[in-house]
């Protein structure tokens, strides 16, 4: 275990005070995202009838109600899915589920260290995945179906879990050994070297993510010559942006829902269209989303994000090193034995409980990046497009024009459609 100046930054906590603080973080929490899920209920609900007059001519009133549907459908699944996540994490932690696996881990491996570590996130990672399982068959056979968006078979959906899990162990393991290896030997500043083989690992995926990755899961195929590559090639000189390829994705084999990203970085750039979202829109219209995409890039928004993110890893990986040898961190949790992978463990499922509340503000960052992607797209392309595009997108996604609009600022990482089309108009 490493020497760290815990002391001095965090107050001396006794494990019956620390217990009651993550109790009353945990009931906030849970019960702020009950009553947001509650409102987002009762709100779609009472505008379920009624098509919002800006859309009155574009979307019709089926669709609108086929879209509350939906959206109902997935935020009464996300309920069942947090009481259940609820309970698991009460399980492993009051109710000594955690201290079980450590316990059967050290006895099948006779003892500490990174293989002992591996093995505990195995198997914690492992009963979060079983006790999900359901949950997530129910998302893609039942709800994803119900509405016609799943074209997943079950056959395509075990060969994904498999592919996964084998990334994870041979992609996710190594990281995991290097993490777990630099807790435990780099002394009382183990967390800056673990934050700079965080960063280097998440640049290293984005540079290798679309040659070596994606396609283990889909298939991409050059975009075909048209009219719709000829609008975007002159948009990509327009605007002096370099790929290394124009590409359509057959995400119609697991959904019918619809998108378009670039991925990668530097020469390994590559611009994606779901072959759904050619299907749908019009030339002019794609190339109205592909400015979008542009802004994002242009704006530098996913340096940005980088930025922020690694910046919050950073801290929170200090804050880790201050409770690692603090006592009251893993009596308070009812976790019998510390070390650095059940230290890294607890963090990890503690964390979210505290800062959900702080969700907003990563949801302000967002959405102003995706007003000034769409104000980019406006001077690039036709906003008129884009509104036109917009649309089709959620009428054809049953996304919902009516959100709550306290459960949307919590959860939705874009502008409703309401202030983002107004906001279009504008520009």
């Amino acid at each position: 275990m490493t020497d760290i100046f815990s002391s001095t930054f965090l107050p001396a906590l006794s494990p019956a005070a620390f217990s009651l603080v993550f109790l009353i973080a945990l009931t906030l929490t849970t019960g702020l995202r009950a009553w947001l899920s509650l409102r987002q209920l009762r709100h779609v609900a009472a505008h379920r009838d009624a098509v919002p007059a800006e859309f009155a001519s574009r979307i019709s009133l089926d669709d609108h109600r086929r879209a509350a549907d939906y959206t109902r459908a997935k935020t009464r699944l996300a309920l069942i899915e947090l009481a259940v996540d609820t309970s698991l994490l009460l399980v492993f932690t009051f109710g000594g589920g955690l201290s079980a696996i450590d316990r059967f881990a050290r006895e099948l491996l006779g003892g500490d260290g990174p293989a002992h570590g591996l093995t505990l996130f195995a198997l914690v990672g492992m009963t979060g995945f079983i006790i999900g399982l359901p949950i997530s068959l129910y998302r893609t056979f039942a709800v994803e179906a119900r509405f016609g968006f799943n074209k997943m078979t079950p056959a395509l959906y075990v060969a994904d879990l498999a592919k996964q899990l084998l990334l994870t162990v041979l992609i996710g393991g190594p990281l995991l050994w290097a993490v777990l290896w630099l807790m435990g030997a780099m002394g009382p500043l183990w967390w800056l070297y673990v934050w700079v083989t965080w960063l280097g690992f998440n640049l290293l995926v984005l540079l290798l993510y679309p040659t070596l990755i994606a396609p283990l899961f889909n298939k991409f195929t050059p975009l075909p010559d048209g009219d719709i590559k000829r609008r975007i090639e002159a948009l990509l000189t327009r605007c002096g942006f370099a790929s290394s390829g124009l590409f359509v994705m057959d995400g119609s084999k697991r959904s019918a829902h619809g998108n378009a990203y670039f991925t990668g970085f530097g020469r390994s750039k590559r611009i994606v269209f779901f072959d759904t979202l050619l299907e749908k829109l019009a030339p002019a219209e794609v190339e109205a989303v592909l400015a979008h995409e542009l802004g994002h890039f242009k704006h530098r928004h996913v340096w940005q994000r980088i930025a922020v993110m690694a910046a919050l890893f950073l801290v929170f990986l200090w804050l880790l090193g201050q409770l690692i040898d603090q006592p009251w961190f893993y009596a308070g949790l009812n976790v019998a034995q510390g070390g650095t992978a059940m230290a890294l463990i607890l963090f990890s499922l503690v964390l979210p409980v505290f800062i959900f509340p702080f969700g907003p503000l990563m949801s302000a960052l967002s959405r102003r990046h995706e007003f000034e992607a769409d104000a980019y797209a406006a001077k690039q392309a036709a906003g008129a497009d884009l509104i036109a595009a917009l649309v089709k997108l959620y009428r054809d996604n049953a996304a919902t024009l009516t959100p709550d609009p306290l459960h949307s600022l919590f959860h939705d990482s874009h502008p409703p459609a309401s202030q983002r089309i107004a906001h279009l108009k504008t520009a």
